[in-house]
């Protein structure tokens, strides 16, 4: 079926079950008026390292989209699927409600704000909730109001998501399912909110199924790694709890979208914020992995057996991944020798690469060491530049959420 006033074929194709299959498919968010939000008062509360300069970020985004387009990959934007998701009115009564905080503005204001937020056309109501608004920018009221006065005016009544452009975080497929995913930090939980309005309620979407829910505890997408149909690994440290990660396994074995799910302790800290900042998968048997956690990474192996639930290890995370995956051992790729080159590489998102297939990845070209290493062992890296979209750690692979893969031939 067509529906005609927004073009979209109702299909249910969306399947991902690994990290290299042909990328068919994939979500990102080009950055907007939401990273002009930022300044040197609020960048560390909305985890900004630094203060991109969103003309050249905007290009940055636009040629890594053309690079996955020229691998016949189609590219869905974000804001585009909200503002078409907007045209249907369940879905704009839910987006005014998740984001006006009463407790915060008080009720008089988020009266006024519910009010204003339901009168505005879609593009303008998707602008909003993406970029946020300041007090100063809150439409006219009658009578004196404590809550303005109080505040500065830059001081934001709903807050904007520059972190958006990490589409990988707030949702993941696995099989023919979406999870939501539950965001740790404050700054980031109203994007879940977002982004599950868009499967909820665009037509494109509205048929899919959900493997975990917003309101469950802590999991996000930069955890999460499809080692191998029906293999996960999960990072679990700073943004993934250990309650998440077991709530999330447990929910894929009933679903019998996986068989084994490995929960990977990481360091809890900016650097290692995620699994894929110091792993990912760059071809069906081999990583590109942090060299620092190489020999340190461990796994605690998940699995339903006899209806129940069982956890062993913890064993060496590269140990426990060949074996769940039925595989000798997993191919290796380090990020340099040099303990310097290495740590600047992770830091710069070396590590955080996106197969576009088996053996072909995109990389932030800067990080000329973890690149060669990489063209070395025979991976094609596509590389693009990422001065600015890097500002908010976060490499290609936090970029992008794949919505369909094809299949590994055998």
């Amino acid at each position: 079926m067509i529906r005609p006033e927004l073009g979209w074929e109702l299909v249910s194709e969306a399947h991902v079950q690994s990290e290299v299959g042909p990328l068919r498919t994939v979500l990102l968010h080009r950055p907007g008026t939401e990273l002009k939000r930022l300044t040197p008062r609020n960048s560390d509360q909305l985890l900004f390292d630094a203060i991109p300069w969103v003309d050249r970020a905007q290009e940055e985004h636009d040629a890594f989209a053309e690079v996955l387009r020229s691998r016949g990959v189609e590219v869905l934007l974000l804001r585009e699927l909200l503002t078409e998701t907007l045209c249907d009115a369940r879905a704009r009564a839910a987006a005014v409600l998740s984001s006006v905080d009463e407790l915060r503005v008080g009720t008089d204001i988020a009266d006024t704000l519910r009010s204003h937020l339901s009168s505005v056309d879609q593009s303008t109501l998707a602008e909003i909730l993406i970029a946020g608004m300041t007090f100063e920018e809150l439409p006219a009221a009658e009578g004196q109001s404590l809550v303005r006065r109080m505040h500065h005016p830059h001081d934001f009544a709903i807050d904007p998501l520059p972190n958006l452009l990490f589409t990988r975080d707030s949702s993941m497929w696995v099989g023919d399912r979406v999870a939501i995913a539950a965001l740790a930090m404050p700054a980031r939980r109203r994007e879940s909110a977002l982004t599950d309005l868009v499967y909820a309620y665009h037509p494109r979407f509205s048929r899919s199924a959900r493997a975990y829910g917003a309101h469950s505890a802590p999991v996000e997408g930069g955890d999460v790694l499809l080692l191998a149909p029906g293999v996960v690994a999960i990072g679990v440290g700073e943004r993934t709890t250990p309650a998440g990660a077991e709530s999330f396994a447990r929910s894929m074995f009933a679903d019998n979208l996986a068989h084994t799910v490995l929960a990977v302790p990481i360091e809890q800290r900016r650097a290692s914020m995620h699994l894929d900042t110091v792993c990912t998968m760059v071809d069906r048997d081999a990583v590109v992995m942090y060299p620092a956690v190489q020999h340190s990474l461990q796994a605690y192996t998940m699995r339903p057996l006899d209806g129940e639930f069982a956890v062993s290890g913890p064993t060496p995370f590269l140990t426990a991944a060949a074996e769940a995956m039925g595989i000798d051992h997993l191919r290796v790729i380090d990020t340099g020798l040099d303990p310097v080159t290495a740590e600047r590489e992770q830091w710069e998102d070396g590590n955080n690469t996106l197969a576009v297939a088996p053996g072909v990845v995109v990389a932030y070209e800067r990080n000329a060491e973890t690149n060669a290493r990489l063209e070395d062992a025979g991976i094609e890296v596509l590389r693009i530049s990422g001065s600015e979209l890097g500002s908010g750690r976060g490499g290609p692979r936090c970029m992008s959420c794949p919505i369909v893969r094809a299949a590994l031939s055998r």
